[in-house]
């Protein structure tokens, strides 16, 4: 799909937490990283096995399945973001405490096909997003958790929280 070059954001754009998921996106054209991890992320989730999804690697750590949850579940707030901040919303947005939405989302009675697929559209969807956001568009900002985040930014902080969490699993899980 056509879209506007984006150029990786310098620190003032993002939060300072947000600053390794930055840091862990590879050069290149997020466009292409976030539509790769869109199919290779997936492949990668159904490659671990049914059998391992309810796995934690320590004592009250996530499970594979409730990681993936949360993965989905910030895949929507960062895209959800992005899309106030595009579109020149100004309210300041209250923070997400990932732990309190994993106990509800009730993961573990899922299927890790099922999360892997969730992902997937869920990815699409926050690429649909971006392809038809204009240059105007991509530099808006907007607050979140008290900080200010260019929308160009959000798409790197997506991208980099998808690649934390594969690494996790890979090091600490697999």
């Amino acid at each position: 799909m056509p879209h506007v070059t984006v150029e990786r954001p310098p620190a003032s754009e993002y939060a300072p937490y947000q600053a390794g998921y930055v840091a862990s996106v590879p050069e290149g054209d997020i466009f292409e990283i976030l539509s790769r991890q869109g199919t290779r992320f997936p492949e990668f989730l159904r490659s671990v096995g049914e059998g391992r999804g309810e796995h934690r690697y320590a004592p009250g750590k996530w499970t594979i399945k409730e990681m993936i949850g949360h993965v989905n579940d910030t895949e929507r707030v960062f895209a959800y973001r992005a899309l106030r901040f595009a579109r020149g919303d100004e309210t300041p947005l209250a923070s997400f405490e990932q732990d309190a939405y994993v106990a509800p989302g009730n993961f573990n009675a899922r299927t890790l096909d099922s999360l892997a697929d969730e992902f997937a559209h869920l990815r699409a969807a926050t690429l649909d997003l971006y392809y038809h956001l204009d240059a105007d568009a991509l530099g808006r900002r907007g607050s979140a958790s008290g900080f200010v985040v260019s929308v160009r930014a959000m798409a790197y902080v997506i991208a980099g929280h998808v690649a934390h969490h594969e690494r996790v699993l890979r090091e600490k899980y697999l």
